[in-house]
């Protein structure tokens, strides 16, 4: 199985940014079709509807709204995800028997969970899904590469992946926020403590993806005993003040997912 021809619904930020995903990677433009009622282009100049098309078979159909209005929206996607089409849904919180519900007539539905590094193909991609044989598997899969780095999840941890690789990215900008900002605070000029916090964030980061070490020994490595970068660390550390902050920001999200699937459910 390949998938050939995809339908979004929905254009917003997280779709818009996968869009552009697949065509930097070499997905020919004539894959897609749009169906938004909102905006006036999208990228690659595909195809853009304002209506879902009646009479056109889709091998995917990818679910981009917000997910309040899905009960509204399914029942004007059944003639396009049925006959064995895959629904792939990035809406947050509903679970894959919700959608089997919406969609009783679809071939598979598959849970996709990347973040907007997805356009330039550097997002982790959570995937969960029901109904999809081994090549279908693989065959999504080859697709979800393009965007970065896929990974199968099952749906009882689908809420914690989300809050770390879905809402992680919210949480990284607010350290490097935090740390130019910290400077400025301690007397560098704004423009360089933002260019500088950014550019150390991505240098560190590059290494972290490229080393044979994990990124708490290259910590270790930084920082030499009794040097300048151990005692910023031990603050970081004292009663694993980071670690415990990080839980606790995590758990927050986690626990606002599962209560959005709960909200979808009643």
């Amino acid at each position: 199985m390949t998938f050939a021809k995809i339908l979004i619904v929905g254009c917003g930020n997280m779709t818009g940014a996968m869009l552009e995903g697949w065509l930097a990677a070499g997905t020919p433009r004539e894959a897609f079709t749009v169906v938004t009622p909102s905006r006036e282009s999208v990228p690659g100049d595909v195809e853009l509807l304002r209506e879902v098309p009646e009479g056109r078979q889709f091998d995917a159909v990818l679910l981009g709204f917000k997910p309040y209005m899905l009960a509204d929206i399914a029942p004007t996607l059944q003639g396009v995800a049925g006959a064995g089409a895959t629904v792939l849904s990035v809406l947050a919180g509903v679970e894959l028997e919700s959608l089997r519900r919406h969609f009783p007539a679809a071939g598979a539905v598959v849970r996709v969970m990347p973040n907007l590094a997805c356009a330039m193909g550097k997002s982790p991609v959570a995937l969960a899904e029901t109904g999809l044989d081994e090549t279908q598997r693989e065959a999504l899969f080859g697709l979800m590469q393009q965007l970065g780095t896929p990974e199968w999840v099952g749906e009882d941890r689908y809420d914690l992946v989300t809050a770390l690789a879905g809402s992680g990215p919210a949480f990284v900008y607010r350290f490097i926020d935090a740390l130019g900002t910290a400077a400025v605070r301690l007397g560098l000029p704004e423009e360089q403590a933002r260019t500088l916090a950014v550019a150390m964030t991505e240098g560190a980061a590059t290494l972290a993806q490229q080393s044979e070490h994990s990124p708490g020994k290259l910590a270790d490595m930084v920082a030499s005993p009794g040097g300048v970068t151990r005692k910023g660390m031990d603050v970081l550390d004292d009663g694993e003040a980071l670690t415990q902050l990080m839980t606790k920001c995590l758990r927050a999200a986690r626990d606002r997912s599962a209560e959005m699937a709960r909200e979808a459910r009643d």
